[in-house]
């Protein structure tokens, strides 16, 4: 699912930990014999869960009660009951970026996490999920930008032989820096209404998709927040290329976010787009674009493919008086999350229920994606309850800035650097 942007305060993390130790809340009555559970959920994930819900009813006699909430209003439900230390929910579906904000909130899930559940998820998810040594959560479906492209225009052959004239090289689905450029600058035809790419400026993600694609190990600052990679040389190569692919892209690369640049792909003014993974079955059948757009792996710089996590994981309130029902719950979740893959949204989290569907017409997102969030170079956010702020503050300011004529990008990056390390210190 998209990211959006939510307030977060700045000391949830330590203000969750005192109140639940105030209140002495260490996971309730697990020997409750009510055979109903309450999940707060995100809007768009209650689709996503509810086949898992109604076999656990068939299977098991317990009745998944969702309580469906949109994002923020999920985030301000959850940090008033958690930091209350008295919850109207047994199991929440956790954004990635909140569980740092709220492992102390939350049963440990170590004992889910065995080798065999581990080496059926995606590194950068189990890493995730682990905050200072504790697993705060059990992925139920990640999400990470690929790329689209239109294949009529890829595939036509007055633009494959225009192409090997100019470029050298045959027009394919770029996987490189250099190619994606190349084809961004092609496909740029002003005249006729058409780009090549987009540039999103407001939002973060796709820069630090960017940033790990240079190689760079630490995704702007480390778990422990000593080491922050702004301003190094990875993160002006990552900046000269993002904003560098302004000129092949509409008017506007400052202010424009997710929805503004999928509008722009399926009304056909772009040729490629880097985008969630999840997008693909939701392209209207009214659109220009519909039928005709291909997908591939995320594209690759020095370091390779990489893209940005997108997961959400399942988590058990401490609080709540049904430790071992929502334990349970979480159990079937992870061992039935294939039925997922049929939902609107149609993301899991196990490479296995991934490569069950992947061959399947349809599915045709889920092998780049894999292959993506597979990658060496993927990682994930860092664990730091002030990443929010990090990125409402200093990232989104940062990339915007860059995106003006004569943008001095290595005094934007230092000035970053400094701004997280005042946050984080």
């Amino acid at each position: 699912m998209l990211r959006k942007k939510f307030a977060a305060a700045a000391a949830l993390g330590t203000a969750v930990a005192l109140t639940l130790a105030g209140c002495g809340v260490g996971g309730g009555d697990s020997s409750s014999s009510d055979a109903s559970i309450t999940v707060l959920v995100e809007a768009g994930g209650h689709a996503e869960l509810q086949p898992i819900a109604d076999l656990y009813k068939k299977d098991t006699g317990t009745t998944v009660t969702f309580v469906e909430l949109p994002y923020d209003g999920l985030y301000n439900r959850l940090n008033s009951e958690f930091t209350s230390g008295s919850v109207s929910f047994d199991v929440a579906a956790l954004d990635s970026i909140w569980l740092p904000a709220f492992k102390d909130a939350v049963t440990p899930l170590d004992k889910l996490f065995t080798p065999e559940v581990k080496s059926d998820l995606f590194p950068a998810l189990v890493k995730e999920a682990n905050v200072d040594g504790t697993y705060a959560g059990m992925p139920v479906w990640t999400n990470s930008e690929i790329l689209y492209y239109r294949k009529d225009l890829f595939d036509d052959a007055a633009n494959k032989a225009a192409f090997k004239t100019t470029y050298g090289y045959d027009l394919v689905p770029p996987t490189t820096w250099q190619q994606y450029q190349d084809a961004a600058e092609f496909f740029t035809q002003p005249d006729k209404g058409l780009y090549g790419t987009d540039v999103k400026g407001a939002v973060e993600t796709e820069y630090l998709a960017t940033l790990s694609q240079t190689g760079e190990k630490t995704m702007v600052l480390n778990n422990s927040g000593s080491e922050i990679s702004l301003g190094d040389e990875n993160s002006l190569k990552a900046l000269d290329f993002y904003t560098g692919l302004q000129k092949y892209a509409p008017a506007g690369s400052a202010q424009l976010d997710w929805a503004g640049a999928q509008n722009l792909f399926n009304q056909g003014k772009t040729a490629m787009m880097r985008f969630w993974a999840h997008a693909y079955r939701q392209i209207p059948k009214d659109a220009s674009v519909y039928g005709k757009v291909g997908v591939a792996p995320m594209i690759a710089g020095p370091g390779g493919i990489a893209g940005v996590p997108g997961a959400w994981y399942l988590s058990v309130a401490k609080a709540s008086k049904k430790q071992q029902q929502g334990l349970d719950f979480v159990k079937f979740a992870y061992e039935h999350n294939e039925l997922s893959a049929k939902t609107s949204l149609g993301l899991v989290a196990r490479k296995s229920a991934f490569e069950k569907y992947q061959d399947q017409p349809g599915y045709e997102n889920y092998k780049p994606l894999v292959e993506t969030l597979d990658a060496k170079a993927t990682i994930p956010r860092p664990a730091t309850p002030k990443w929010q702020q990090i990125v409402d503050t200093v990232l989104v300011p940062m990339i915007q800035k860059s995106l003006q004529p004569g943008a001095d990008k290595q005094a934007l990056l230092n000035a970053a650097k400094e701004q997280v390390q005042s946050l984080v210190k």
